[in-house]
């Protein structure tokens, strides 16, 4: 394996959990405090962080791993019986479906849809209540584990790949 291609593995495991912890502190905190703000508090404060989302640090990490996750997969795909290329294949499709796939079927649909309403009107709160809060957080909770197990099995796949053979 090439230099570079041992220092783009280095760096997407970390950006594989740095887009995770992103997720992480929305399904752990963010949105539990959202939810317990009141009258339209809640929703008018996810439209803001939805229209701000797009700042270029976590956009830049979060698109960008789609498109390295897809050279890792094709890389893989090619050289399956080296060392770790399975587990390398793995952490790409894995952060692809469960990252990148979730966010734009089922989250950003969500998000578009907020978007659109009204926080004052009760369409909105029972909108937010019964609909985006569960579903939403439940969507995020996976693409945090994706991007976690993303992380586990590239940096396992990048161990095995650095090991010597054996003699």
């Amino acid at each position: 394996m090439s230099p570079f291609f041992t220092f783009l593995l280095h760096l997407s495991v970390l950006a594989y959990a740095l887009v995770g912890g992103v997720f992480l502190a929305f399904s752990d905190f963010i949105m539990r405090s959202l939810a317990l703000t009141t009258g339209t508090g809640g929703a008018e404060a996810m439209q803001a962080i939805n229209r701000e989302v797009f700042r270029w640090v976590f956009m830049t990490l979060f698109l960008g791993m789609a498109a390295i996750s897809a050279i890792l997969v094709g890389y893989s795909v090619t050289r399956l019986t080296a060392p770790g290329n399975l587990l390398i294949l793995l952490a790409g499709l894995v952060y692809l479906l469960g990252s990148f796939g979730v966010t734009v079927v089922f989250n950003v649909p969500m998000n578009t849809a907020l978007a659109d309403m009204d926080p004052s009107q009760a369409a909105t709160q029972d909108y937010w209540v019964g609909t985006y809060l569960p579903r939403w957080t439940f969507w995020n909770s996976v693409r945090t584990l994706a991007c976690t197990l993303a992380a586990a099995l590239l940096l396992a796949g990048l161990y095995r790949t650095l090991q010597p053979p054996p003699t």
